[in-house]
């Protein structure tokens, strides 16, 4: 098995590698008579695309998206809407530089999967990492927009909120800042420090790591279940597929445990009619189960493993050598990575709506 599927009932299926013609999803499970366009997914392939500016890899792609299947549209409906059935999705590569690898053909770059995949499979695409590269993600990111319109009442957002030591002011967070910088920071003074850091980085032929916060509004209590199909597992995991990604955390996360339990437990009152949480230690999850709360996860993104700076490293056939990685990469692989964590989040939100929804015949 190559577990290249994601999700209960909502099963997203990804294909295709860094330099190959294509690559591409298929979304099975998302109900029928849901409005979904081309223009509903591309905005958040737009967030992600590479090469916007020279914070990113400058590969040229424009990930435009096509609807292969799945959708349908007469005279009878409004619009184009789904029909219940596999919604195929595509985008197709057009600015691979393959020669860019080479060198490396026969190298393993050290903190990248090159050695693991070939000790797995026996065989690598070295051009680029092929399954391996943060290219796949493009189509998370597609399959993420579907899943948006299964569950419209929750709304996702993320941030970057740490690059390398550098972290932000919380009393400085304002989400309209996060569209006004390259680097989906919250807080425009740190976005100025982290503009002449990474040009320092970049500069030098390294890279630098990042943490990703994301934040969902609107879900309500229920969702979720206990033991083995807990929400925040789920999320855990979804957020620990990203390439790169190392370390997740939800609500207070680690800082939880340097909290004694007066001040870890989130105090409940009721305020016109409805339950009013103090606190969202828990990240708006309790036992497995979302508490109607915001719900808060964090993600550690290692550094870039392709870098200029010269590292040692060996051979498939066990010489010791020097490895340099040359081509168009990321200077700091968590910038995006924030729109590809929104959308495995939104993901497991719109896979737990519909489990509940089949449980309790609730929404």
């Amino acid at each position: 098995m190559s577990w290249n599927t994601f999700g209960r009932c909502l099963r997203v299926t990804t294909f295709g590698e860094s330099h190959g013609p294509a690559i591409g999803a298929v979304v099975d499970g998302c109900p029928p008579g849901i409005p979904l366009s081309e223009a509903d997914i591309q905005p958040w392939l737009d967030k992600r695309r590479p090469g916007q500016n020279r914070h990113m890899t400058q590969r040229r792609e424009p990930d435009k998206v096509k609807i292969l299947s799945g959708v349908f549209c007469d005279d009878i409906i409004t619009g184009q809407v789904t029909t219940g059935t596999p919604i195929a999705l595509l985008i197709e590569n057009t600015d691979q530089r393959s020669k860019d690898y080479a060198a490396i053909r026969d190298r393993y770059r050290p903190g990248h999967a090159d050695y693991t995949y070939e000790a797995k499979y026996g065989v690598r695409d070295y051009r680029g990492g092929g399954r391996a590269s943060a290219r796949e993600t493009a189509m998370r990111v597609a399959a993420g927009a579907v899943a948006r319109r299964i569950i419209p009442q929750v709304e996702i957002r993320a941030a970057l909120v740490q690059m390398g030591p550098h972290g932000i002011e919380r009393d400085n967070w304002s989400w309209a800042e996060v569209e006004n910088n390259p680097f989906f920071c919250p807080d425009a003074k740190a976005a100025r420090v982290w503009e002449d850091y990474l040009d320092g980085i970049r500069k030098s032929g390294d890279s630098v790591g990042a943490v990703v916060e994301v934040v969902a509004s609107g879900a309500p209590a229920g969702w979720g279940a206990p033991l083995f199909a807990r929400l925040d597992q789920d999320i855990a995991a979804a957020l620990m597929s990203i390439p790169a990604a190392k370390g997740v955390e939800i609500g207070a996360g680690f800082a939880a445990a340097a909290l004694k339990g007066s001040e870890n437990a989130d105090e409940m009152r009721i305020h016109d009619g409805q339950v009013h949480f103090t606190r969202n230690n828990s990240g708006g999850i309790l036992g497995g189960i979302s508490s109607g709360q915001d719900i808060i996860a964090r993600m550690a993104v290692k550094p870039t493993s392709s870098i200029l700076t010269p590292r040692r490293t060996i051979t498939r056939g066990g010489e010791e050598v020097e490895i340099v990685t040359r081509g168009r990469h990321d200077p700091c692989v968590g910038i995006r990575a924030v729109p590809v964590a929104e959308a495995m989040v939104a993901l497991v939100l719109a896979d737990h709506y519909l489990m509940h929804r089949a449980q309790t015949g609730r929404g």
